[in-house]
C-alpha cells in the first residue's frame, strides 16, 4: 500500500489495517519457524507497512485531539 493510500484512510480503517498486518506478520513468522516461508523479505516489507500505518494513525489521533482542545 502506498503512502498516499494510507494517508487517505480513516482512523478506524487504519486500526483494522494495522490488525490485519500484524496478523499476517504473525502467520509468516510461524511459517518461517517451520521452514515453509518462501519469501523471507515479505516479513520486512509488512513490518515497514505496519509502521507506516501506525505513524499515520498517531498523526490522525494527535490532530483530532488538537482540534478538540
Amino acid at each position: 500500500m502506498k503512502t498516499k493510500e494510507i494517508a487517505e484512510l480513516s482512523a478506524d480503517e487504519l486500526r483494522s489495517r494495522k490488525r490485519e498486518l500484524r496478523h499476517e506478520i504473525f502467520n509468516l513468522r510461524l511459517q518461517q519457524q517451520s521452514g515453509q516461508l518462501e519469501k523471507p523479505s515479505l516479513i520486512r516489507t509488512l513490518r515497514r507497512e505496519a509502521a507506516r500505518v501506525e505513524t499515520f494513525l498517531s498523526k490522525k489521533i494527535k490532530a483530532a485531539t488538537a482540534v478538540k482542545s
